[in-house]
């Protein structure tokens, strides 16, 4: 059985670096999570470089505090050849009872590519060469 809100792909604990000066966190702090769990998604999908082409709308419903826990859940709207559409629900767990509150939710496009930065069949055989998943060495 699915979760009806997406898979877990990113939790993170937001600290003071990402507030503004009233104490909640930047709203673009949000978006950058939102983008990496729309990238953590769609590498479940295929290794390979993926881009983010689109990202709808996104309404900030609740704010988000220092300190609580924010969860991002994925799931697949569509697949195209070399894309795929992402929903990304963003939750935060407030730091004082626990409480789930929904923050935003977006939909976002990657996009697969090749070496040459050119779209690729997401379901071909992984593109990333050893040097691209072993940089850190």
């Amino acid at each position: 059985m699915s979760d009806p809100d997406g898979e877990l792909v990113l939790r993170v604990m937001t600290m003071p670096r990402d507030t503004n000066h009233s104490g909640t966190v930047f709203g673009g702090v949000i978006m950058s999570y939102i983008d990496q769990a729309a990238y953590v998604h769609a590498r479940s999908l295929g290794l390979h470089r993926w881009v983010t082409v689109m990202v709808e709308r996104i309404e900030f419903v609740a704010p988000v505090f220092v300190g609580e826990l924010v969860t991002l859940r994925a799931s697949t709207v569509t697949t195209g050849r070399s894309s795929v559409t992402i929903r990304i629900n963003v939750d935060a767990e407030r730091y004082s009872s626990g409480k789930q509150v929904r923050v935003t939710e977006s939909i976002v496009k990657m996009v697969a590519v090749g070496a040459d930065h050119r779209p690729i069949d997401f379901s071909s055989p992984a593109t990333l060469s050893s040097d691209d998943t072993e940089r850190s060495t």
